[in-house]
């Protein structure tokens, strides 16, 4: 079943690996008239109404989309599941990437420590695409900016750090993805039970009745 986008506020306008972008100031990279010039462009370019606004302080607001490909266990305190939705959240030119996967963790009320997560921008190059995390203190309404908002050009995506390091959590986090895990087991043998059940069923009733006498 698709995930239908959802919406979400993140708005603080007025207040080491290789693969790892930079570390940006996205106030510096444009002049205002520049920024100005870039968004005026963005907007004649958008499609999904998700504009952009300039502020007098020099300070844009805009939208992002982020999809959840989470792929570990995660510990969350709502019924709803966050892996493979898609969000969109309102946020400013100075919100940080760690600011936005704060946000998105929040969002869906998930227990796991932020640090284990991280952003990573996807683009697309002919026929390639590449993965590339970004660091925390990037600025993802900067680099949607820059980039325009077609999302083959440049989208992003919340996945956990790929550490392979499972030194990183707790033991009860531990423990609570083998209870998951064991729950999901359960669930699909049960199904393959049922399944299976009923195939052997509908064979039996066409053996039996090949073998009635004419």
């Amino acid at each position: 079943m698709e995930c239908l986008p959802t919406y979400d506020t993140l708005d603080h306008s007025n207040n080491n690996d290789k693969d790892v972008e930079k570390e940006r100031d996205p106030l510096s990279y444009l002049s205002k008239e520049e920024t100005k010039e870039k968004i005026q462009l963005y907007n004649t370019a958008v499609t999904d109404k998700l504009k952009m606004t300039l502020n007098s302080n020099g300070i844009y607001t805009g939208f992002i989309k982020v999809q959840m490909e989470l792929r570990r266990p995660i510990t969350v305190r709502t019924r709803t599941n966050p892996k493979g939705s898609i969000n969109i959240l309102h946020i400013s030119s100075t919100n940080t990437v760690r600011e936005v996967i704060e946000a998105l963790l929040k969002k869906f009320l998930v227990a796991d420590n932020p640090a284990k997560f991280a952003l990573y921008k996807r683009c697309q190059k002919e026929d390639q695409v590449y993965m590339c995390r970004l660091s925390d203190r990037e600025h993802p309404l900067y680099l949607r900016l820059v980039a325009g908002p077609n999302l083959e050009t440049l989208s992003f995506v919340l996945r956990e750090h790929e550490t392979g390091d499972w030194e990183a959590f707790t033991v009860p986090e531990l423990q609570n993805f083998l209870r998951i895990l064991d729950k999901e087991e359960d669930e699909q043998l049960q199904n393959l039970k049922r399944r299976y059940s009923c195939y052997k069923e509908k064979l039996e009733e066409a053996l039996s009745g090949v073998r009635k006498p004419g």
